[in-house]
């Protein structure tokens, strides 16, 4: 019985934005108790790899980060590939929307982070936070409305959340990288021609495209350049080609085989390791910080303004279409829905203020818990109660 309910509840197209917010909210009540100790041991704990002279030695919070988060990122790279070759982002037609109003979503909410920051320039190592939506729980609360949302508003959504990604990989990429190592830069480099070779003479086995990725892994995470992009890098090489017999092709069984883990146990995970926030000494004053007050009104005005605003000028260009079976409300609850940037949030976070050797930590983590909460819930009752059930409107 038992058992049955939790493949229930794991099927539940919201089960991941479920348990990320039972993981965030656990970690929030263990940091505000007596237990608080063991919490911030837990995450202390030295965990080190060692072959011969080369070694990797991290506490356990910047595994989940750079080891774990590599795996996610990892997803997101299948899912990109898959998109552009036979998905949403194949049809260029259906795509404008997405894409114009997911540079409105990046560029507004840093923006306002920017003019409440602007002076200091510790603080503006945190412009990029605002401009995450975190798709695992902004498509876990669209599931929750059922029929309240047209399926075409889901995949607008969607698209917009893995273009969001895409924004982060190259902000990453270009804004959070520390001093560079030549000499791993190269053996990075190597591993690339490896993989890039081994697509080209169509290679199958997915095993020794996991073992130079790994290899990767190692080699970027010794560069400088975050290691969470070898993630993404390694994916584009794994090959969109099915083997004989087999319904799917490589990329889709290895994203399909990967989902759960990354759905249940690893985003869970990095939520539970890095939304510990404690409230202890809080007063209004701590809000109204420039630091978390930024990414909180960019999260919640910014997001907003910049998807509706972006979107608007889009159609009424005639670049693209309302998505079939969507009003202007239901445009307006998405966009809403898109300032819960939470996990892809707190990540970019952990990269501004640790690179730049400042402790902002529990400032960032407010204002995204703050914003990300406002965003979710005041798009999740407006699309309840503020728009038709779309099975309704489909009746004669």
């Amino acid at each position: 019985m038992i058992i049955s309910k939790i493949k229930e509840f794991i099927k539940l197209e919201a089960a991941g934005g479920i348990l990320l917010f039972v993981a965030g909210l656990l970690a929030m009540i263990i940091a505000n108790s007596s237990f608080d100790y063991i919490y911030k041991a837990f995450l202390d704990t030295p965990v080190a790899i060692k072959f011969g002279d080369f070694e990797i030695a991290k506490p356990l919070l910047l595994w989940v980060n750079d080891g774990l988060m590599a795996i996610f990122f990892f997803l997101i790279g299948l899912e990109l590939k898959r998109e552009f070759l036979a998905g949403e982002l194949s049809d260029p037609s259906r795509v404008a929307l997405p894409v114009i109003a997911a540079i409105g979503g990046m560029a507004v909410p840093a923006s306002f982070y920017v003019l409440l920051n602007w002076g200091d320039s510790i603080a503006l190592q945190g412009w990029a936070i605002p401009s995450a939506t975190d798709i695992a729980f902004a498509l876990g609360v669209l599931a929750l409305l059922g029929s309240r949302v047209p399926t075409s508003l889901k995949l607008f959504l969607a698209t917009l959340a893995i273009i969001d990604d895409m924004g982060a990989i190259v902000i990453i990429a270009i804004f959070y990288t520390a001093e560079l190592s030549v000499s791993s830069l190269l053996i990075a480099l190597v591993a690339i021609i490896i993989l890039y070779s081994m697509n080209k003479k169509g290679i199958l086995s997915l095993a020794p495209y996991v073992l130079i990725g790994i290899i990767f892994w190692a080699a970027v995470l010794k560069s400088g350049v975050h290691a969470t992009l070898a993630g993404v890098i390694t994916a584009f090489f794994i090959p969109f080609k099915k083997l004989e017999g087999e319904s799917k092709t490589q990329l889709e069984k290895l994203e399909y085989d990967l989902h759960p883990s990354v759905a249940f146990a690893i985003l869970p995970l990095f939520a539970f390791a890095n939304a510990g926030v404690s409230f202890e000494g809080l007063t209004i004053d701590s809000l109204l910080h420039p630091v978390p007050l930024g990414i909180a009104v960019g999260l919640f005005f910014g997001k907003q303004i910049g998807v509706l605003l972006f979107s608007w000028a889009t159609i009424k260009f005639g670049i693209a279409k309302l998505p079939s079976g969507g009003t202007w409300a239901h445009l307006y609850g998405v966009s809403l829905l898109c300032g819960i940037g939470f996990t892809m949030s707190l990540f970019i976070g952990t990269l501004a203020f640790n690179q730049a050797g400042v402790d902002y930590a529990v400032d960032e983590r407010l204002g995204i818990l703050v914003g990300s909460l406002l965003s979710g819930l005041l798009g999740y009752f407006f699309l309840r109660y503020f728009t038709k059930d779309c099975t309704e409107q489909a009746k004669p």
